[in-house]
């Protein structure tokens, strides 16, 4: 059992995501930065769909009511077990009555606790994520408070095994203020001048605080629409299309000065105009870009992007066996 002492900042029940129903206007949910989250449960033994908590910027104090094995990955954080300090990207063992603290984090944003057999909250339609603005999932469907017990699951066989077991820096993101975002061009991107189309890929964009779960808004330069005039049913506006379903990723031009990002916890469709589609391995990216940092959109083709998202599973596949190696 994890007892909670303080909740953090905000503290959700997460795994990989609840799939299969975001035509039905259901998104995914499930962890932000999924490469982090993943190789916590790799250097756990656990299969990577078992839940976790994901933790913004100041994570919760937790009691742990048993002997396990836990791992902390994502943005750079103090983490105390105890009052000593914890190691990231490492399996540790952890007895009955000991206490986990946190600090803010300095870099990111998201950082993950998993536990060895998984936190054993009710799967809702085939995941245990919590999707707060319906209050589905996770532990109650809302962040974690004071006073909350969480049930976890048996350490797995062979898991005590996994202690000291750690990451090597090479698989270990970097967490640099300026990134580059890798976009597929398209869906309606029509709708936008070549001017504006150039703009967008010429500009640096900036983290709006606004930003969360559910989007990324960024500011920074101002994108022209192609004049004409809106087709029945769309609205007045040059940035409004014909409602159609968005994909995760859809980077979105309410106006002529914002781009926004839909992400893990987003509406399933509407009518602003969009431009193109981040691609799946840098929403990672933008889950840990902290407002008023920086990105640029580079265009890629769906074969890259393709290609991009194939590397990231040969590179987990080449992590998972260097932890099998080390034991």
């Amino acid at each position: 059992m994890l007892r909670i002492r303080e909740g953090g900042l905000w503290t959700t029940v997460q795994d990989t995501g609840r799939q299969g129903y975001y035509h039905l206007g259901l998104p995914p949910s499930g962890a932000a930065d999924k490469y982090s989250f993943i190789i916590g449960n790799l250097l756990l033994g656990n299969p990577v769909e078992y839940a976790g908590l994901e933790m913004t910027l100041l994570g919760p104090v937790i009691e742990f009511g048993k002997k396990t094995i836990i791992a902390l990955t994502g943005a750079p954080v103090q983490a105390f077990l105890n009052n000593r300090l914890l190691p990231m990207w490492e399996a540790v063992a952890v007895d009955e009555g000991d206490v986990l603290s946190f600090r803010f984090c300095k870099k990111g944003v998201k950082s993950y606790l998993c536990v060895s057999g998984g936190i054993q909250v009710p799967e809702v339609l085939g995941s245990r994520s919590t999707y707060v603005l319906s209050r589905l999932g996770g532990y109650e469907g809302r962040k974690l408070v004071v006073g909350d017990e969480l049930m976890i699951g048996e350490p797995l066989p062979g898991a005590f095994k996994q202690i000291g077991k750690h990451v090597p820096v090479e698989f270990i993101p970097a967490w640099d203020d300026a990134k580059d975002l890798r976009v597929v061009m398209g869906v309606s991107g029509n709708r936008i001048s070549d001017e504006g189309i150039k703009t967008f890929l010429d500009s640096e964009w900036i983290v709006s605080a606004e930003s969360d779960r559910v989007a990324y808004r960024y500011m920074g330069s101002s994108i022209s629409f192609e004049e004409h005039a809106p087709p029945f049913g769309a609205g007045s506006s040059s940035s409004n299309v014909v409602d159609f379903a968005y994909p995760i990723g859809a980077l979105m031009v309410p106006n002529e000065g914002e781009v926004i990002v839909l992400l893990n916890d987003a509406t399933s469709g509407g009518g602003f105009v969009t431009i193109g589609t981040v691609i799946s391995t840098d929403l990672d990216l933008i889950a840990q870009s902290r407002p008023m940092s920086r990105c640029r959109f580079l265009t890629i083709t769906v074969d890259q992007a393709m290609q991009a998202r194939m590397e990231r599973k040969k590179q987990l596949i080449r992590l998972d066996e260097t932890l099998k190696e080390q034991g």
